[in-house]
């Protein structure tokens, strides 16, 4: 036999080898002690007992009347259990998330209007959409500074800490009907806008069934017409105009240079031919020596002068352009930096701020007396002298998703610039039990909630920070 047909052979007897070690892990291998011993018949699957009851006649004797059943063959049962069971396939999609919280009915909604008059007017309109009577408060935030001067349906002002002043309506709604109250404030300053909240709470004005906000803004008067200035006292027109005329002053003494060159060239052309008219011969004339001429430079007061105007009108046209993109700059914004997503909102109660996912609304906030704070449900004590601010939150989710939000990440700054997150055992009772942070928002969803932070000291919340995550630039609420 050749070489190379020997090689040959041994080559595919490997190859043929390695392919069978290759395949000897994929067969099922049958158990030793599923082999050695038979399966009990208690383990054995019965095609009527999922289908069709069993009368008491028909129940089988007891397992201690074993006859039959232990003498089956053995090679049925070991093809039993040796049958390949085959894998589980994956989830076909991937586990939903978690369903958005759902919120209690609403049963009483608050929608707030104002009126066309020289002095603030607001509309409220609550309306019971329930099918019973309810009770219930309702309490109106006045602007800072405002005092009221007519109140219907027997509301009452009474002054809610600060310089604010609270208008309070005890009413009995009847079924499916709409009360309409209203308020009026004394006159203020043209052009001043008067953001006035208002929220409907149940009878111990401890949960708020809805919320709505208004702000008033007086009609400004016209403001006096600003003519702009004429073309030649405006500073752009009149550097333009400078350098234009320098320009043209630049070019009309070069047109008079040249044209005086050539006069004097033909003029000593001219003279060139001798007084006796000779016109000259065939030898050359011996050349004579030319004056040397000095070539003319502009005065130095021409030069100085010219440089002082580019220089002036430089710095002019800087000024000026520093000067416009300084009074852009907003002082008012906050600053942001690039990590979070969106810009910083900061705004007074009562005013819908939106960052990236929620808009917030806060319409109020009440406060205890120091020591109140008590032991919340499920929490530990509170220090001696701290007391629990609620703070009455609209929310909307303005996306088109599920947003989830924390507790932890809405926060009430003290005086000092400290601060303090939600008191989450607090806010689950003053919300029924309802953990409100336990799922996420619908899109397009509203709710109205209490939000409870428990705070030590006598001085109330400053600012309160709301946001939907970690990485959202959130929204600061200015209490008054």
């Amino acid at each position: 036999m050749p070489a190379s047909t020997r090689h040959h052979r041994a080559l595919a007897v490997f190859v043929h080898c390695l392919g069978i070690l290759a395949a000897v892990p994929a067969l099922p291998a049958a158990a030793p002690e599923a082999a050695a011993a038979p399966r009990p018949p208690a383990a054995t699957p019965r095609p009527t007992a999922s289908n069709t009851p069993l009368s008491p006649a028909a129940t089988p004797p007891p397992a201690a009347t074993a006859g039959p059943a232990v003498t089956r063959p053995p090679v049925a049962m070991v093809a039993r259990v040796t049958e390949p069971t085959p894998p589980s396939a994956p989830p076909a999609m991937a586990p939903p998330s978690r369903a958005p919280a759902s919120a209690p009915p609403q049963q009483v909604t608050v929608a707030v209007a104002t009126e066309s008059s020289p002095a603030p007017r607001y509309r409220i309109q609550v309306r019971n959409v329930s099918n019973a009577p309810l009770d219930t408060t309702v309490r109106q935030e006045l602007p800072p500074g405002s005092s009221p001067t007519a109140i219907s349906g027997g509301g009452r002002s009474t002054p809610a800490g600060g310089s604010t002043t609270e208008v309070t309506w005890r009413l009995r709604l009847p079924a499916r009907s709409t009360t309409t109250l209203g308020t009026a404030l004394a006159a203020t300053a043209p052009g001043v806008p008067l953001t006035a909240p208002t929220c409907a709470f149940t009878s111990d004005g401890s949960r708020p069934y809805d919320c709505a906000t208004a702000t008033w803004q007086a009609a400004a008067a016209p403001a006096a017409e600003v003519t702009q200035a004429p073309p030649w006292r405006r500073y752009p027109v009149l550097l333009a105009g400078l350098a234009v005329l320098l320009l043209i002053s630049a070019a009309l003494v070069w047109v008079w240079r040249r044209r005086r060159g050539r006069r004097v060239t033909a003029a000593a052309l001219s003279s060139s031919g001798g007084a006796g008219g000779d016109r000259g011969t065939i030898y050359p004339r011996p050349a004579a020596p030319s004056p040397v001429r000095r070539r003319r430079t502009p005065p130095v007061w021409t030069l100085v002068g010219a440089a002082v105007v580019v220089l002036a009108g430089v710095v002019g046209t800087a000024g000026w352009t520093a000067t416009r993109q300084v009074a852009s700059i907003d002082t008012q914004k906050q600053p942001t930096s690039g990590a979070w997503m969106g810009t910083g909102v900061t705004g007074p109660v009562g005013v819908p701020l939106r960052e990236s996912a929620f808009e917030f609304t806060v319409y109020r906030m009440a406060c205890g007396a120091p020591g109140t704070a008590g032991i919340a449900t499920g929490g530990s004590a509170a220090p001696a002298n701290s007391r629990r601010c609620q703070a009455t939150v609209g929310v909307r989710n303005v996306t088109g998703d599920h947003q989830p939000w924390h507790s932890e990440l809405q926060r009430a700054y003290l005086p000092g610039g400290r601060w303090v997150s939600t008191d989450e055992s607090a806010t689950r009772a003053a919300n029924l039990g309802r953990d409100v942070f336990a799922g996420p928002m619908a899109a397009g969803t509203r709710v109205v909630l209490p939000l409870v932070f428990t705070v030590d000291g006598r001085d109330p919340p400053q600012q309160l920070e709301l946001r939907s995550g970690v990485f959202s630039a959130g929204v600061r609420v200015q209490m008054p």
